[in-house]
């Protein structure tokens, strides 16, 4: 891994995303065989955090990838509450846990570790592998390959509609996310709130808002509607409140 990570870091971050997205989807096929929901992909989200996180730890990537405390104030950053916002929308209008007990907790294991992987992914080596070189093109890309990536969902059993909403919700935040990054320096709040916000879908079904629109797909339309108004207006707050230089080391 270390060689293939100093000879080229975009390569690297293209290798962890095929060995993450290949290995998630076989994940859920065996996790069917097995009989037991979210059993094997959270054996493997736990195992691959764990290779990553001694990988960092034994290369003093932490800082290179955000790994440590920010450099702008909570209190300008309006303390992360849009964050908490945006993930919590599913259970403020509607709070109904959506699997049995066991499942409930792998699933919530699987994604508090998923939330790490994607963003050390996406927005840790990939970003910053590309931003040596090209910043613009580091961050629309690190944002549209995290959306896009998603459309392995589609093999997993999702509709169409609800996967594509997804794809646009996933790039919306993506944009967010990776400002939140270069103008903190740090990952940290981006981890928790990507594992907040996929523990809390298992936790809330937004029924309000299905029965605002009456209908399933129009629920989903308007939950993915006000998460993109949130992220859209806190982005806006993010790049004309916090320092414009880029913290990122």
């Amino acid at each position: 891994m270390k060689k293939l990570f100093d000879k080229n870091e975009v390569t690297f971050a293209i290798v962890l995303i095929v060995i993450y997205v290949v290995g998630s989807t076989l994940m859920i096929n065996l996790s069917e065989l097995v009989g037991t929901a979210f059993l094997c992909e959270a054996v493997f989200s736990a195992a691959l955090t764990v290779v990553l996180a001694v990988f960092i730890a034994k290369n003093g990537l932490k800082e290179h990838l955000g790994l440590c405390k920010p450099e702008v104030p909570a209190g300008k950053m309006l303390f992360y509450i849009p964050l908490i916002l945006i993930a919590s929308v599913g259970i403020i209008f509607g709070f109904a846990p959506q699997y049995d007990a066991v499942p409930l907790v792998l699933h919530t294991v699987s994604m508090l570790f998923v939330g790490f992987l994607e963003e050390i992914i996406f927005r840790g080596f990939l970003f910053r592998g590309m931003a040596k070189n090209n910043m613009t093109a580091a961050i629309i890309v690190s944002a549209v390959t995290f959306g896009i990536g998603h459309i392995v969902n589609l093999l997993n059993g999702y509709d169409l509609v609800g996967n594509l909403l997804q794809i646009v919700f996933a790039v919306a935040v993506g944009f967010l996310l990776v400002f939140i990054f270069i103008r903190t320096g740090s990952l940290v709040s981006c981890i928790v709130f990507h594992s907040l916000n996929n523990t809390l879908s298992g936790f809330g079904s937004a029924q309000l808002l299905t029965d605002i629109a009456g209908s399933e797909q129009g629920g989903l339309m308007l939950n993915i509607a006000i998460r993109i108004v949130l992220a859209a207006a806190y982005l806006l707050y993010v790049l004309k409140c916090t320092p414009k230089k880029n913290n990122l080391k």
